[in-house]
């Protein structure tokens, strides 16, 4: 009995033993954990402290600055200096800067998410604009609905971009309003009634030829070769003959500028003179000097010509030639137009995420080089009422066309 008492008296004192010293270390890993920093901001993006009067406002851009896009995002950085000159000439917007981050996505899908998932745990930026093809923009839509961050894809035209979630809004004409201008300027305006069509094979590609196919032929005109082709295809010879041998009156190219310039300086090897009609998505310098003198006489149905009268469009044209010393094209006028909505957005909501999307139904009449005035629609959340200037490559140039079929085609 003696031995058992003395046993379990040396365990009732082990016992002890360990349950203060597990009380201990407790109440240690307690007090640490109380004297453990708050997680910094950029682990909460929900949360927005005040920033100091002096910081700027920052404004995320998603986009291409390499790769076979990164001409695009070029001119995006010249249209949003030249905006912001002026902006920030005159103060700012509530007293404080506007600048931007440009992450450099090469308008790739997988980069694209890698930027949002950057963008929306940093809690400076207000509104994020981008990615430059719709389908990049897309992919990385979810990340920024969830957080609450607006996705300003201002040059994307699928008709599904700002079905994403009401922070998805756009100042870009939808293909369902372009696709069909395009046909109509084809087959009415250009008398090209049996067509062959060339269209990438994304997302974007694959919508706008089926909405522009869907109106060619409801209007009369005839589809009689249509091409698919993937974005890094070289050589387009074997298509081109296919198409030359269904006898088109006209070749439409739904395509980007690196690619469409590829497939008009093969067209003639292939013996296909028929005149060539191009989405607005061509309207870029690169076109022109990929191109070259395969480029002369390719026309499109645009959004914007440098030989504009308007007071705002002569304005911005002089502004921008005595900055850059060149013409702007479509792109770098967009994006002109882009910064200034964004200001006008800020000077309305302040600096807070939530606030800038509820104010573009708030916004009126906004100055645009591109429309006149931009309001955006509640409902598609896109600018009312787009417009379209038909344009041809001339001299090197994209100019107003006249009228007339370029010569040595059709």
């Amino acid at each position: 009995m003696r031995s058992e008492r003395l046993i379990l008296g040396k365990s009732f004192r082990r016992d002890q033993r360990r349950l203060t010293f597990g009380v201990f270390i407790a109440l240690a890993l307690a007090l640490s954990a109380c004297a453990l920093p708050s997680p910094p901001p950029a682990q909460r993006p929900a949360e927005q402290p005040a920033a100091p009067t002096n910081e700027p406002i920052y404004i995320g851009v998603s986009g291409p600055l390499t790769g076979p896009n990164a001409r695009y995002g070029v001119q995006w950085k010249k249209g949003f200096d030249l905006a912001l000159e002026a902006i920030n000439g005159k103060g700012g917007v509530r007293g404080r800067r506007l600048e931007y981050i440009f992450e450099d996505s090469q308008s790739d899908p997988k980069q694209s998410v890698i930027v949002a998932q950057k963008f929306v745990a940093d809690p400076r930026i207000v509104i994020e604009l981008g990615d430059f093809s719709s389908p990049a923009s897309m992919a990385a839509s979810p990340i920024y609905q969830r957080a609450g961050l607006v996705q300003f894809g201002f040059t994307n035209s699928h008709p599904d971009f700002t079905k994403g979630g009401d922070y998805m809004w756009s100042n870009s004409a939808t293909q369902e309003d372009l696709s069909p201008a395009l046909a109509e300027f084809a087959y009415q305006t250009l008398g090209l009634k049996r067509l062959a069509v060339f269209y990438l094979n994304t997302d974007w590609g694959k919508a706008t030829y089926d909405l522009f196919r869907k109106h060619a032929e409801k209007i009369g005109a005839e589809i009689v070769a249509a091409e698919a082709y993937l974005p890094d295809e070289k050589d387009f010879r074997s298509a081109l003959v296919r198409a030359r041998d269904a006898d088109p009156d006209g070749l439409v190219l739904i395509s980007y500028q690196a690619d469409g310039a590829q497939i008009v300086q093969q067209v003639a090897a292939a013996g296909l003179k028929v005149p060539i009609v191009g989405a607005s998505s061509l309207h870029s310098p690169d076109f022109i000097r990929l191109g070259g003198a395969a480029a002369e006489g390719v026309l499109i149905r645009g959004q914007f010509s440098p030989e504009d009268t308007r007071p705002i469009v002569k304005a911005f044209v002089d502004a921008y030639r005595a900055k850059y010393n060149e013409e702007p094209d479509f792109f770098a006028a967009h994006a002109y137009d882009t910064m200034n909505i964004v200001a006008a957005l800020i000077e309305i909501a302040g600096p807070d995420r939530k606030a800038i999307r509820d104010a573009f139904t708030k916004i009126k009449d906004v100055p645009s080089v591109i429309y006149g005035s931009v309001t955006f629609d509640p409902v598609t959340r896109r600018v009312s009422k787009p417009q379209f200037v038909d344009l041809v490559v001339k001299n090197g140039k994209f100019v107003p066309w006249d009228g007339t079929l370029p010569n040595g085609r059709g």
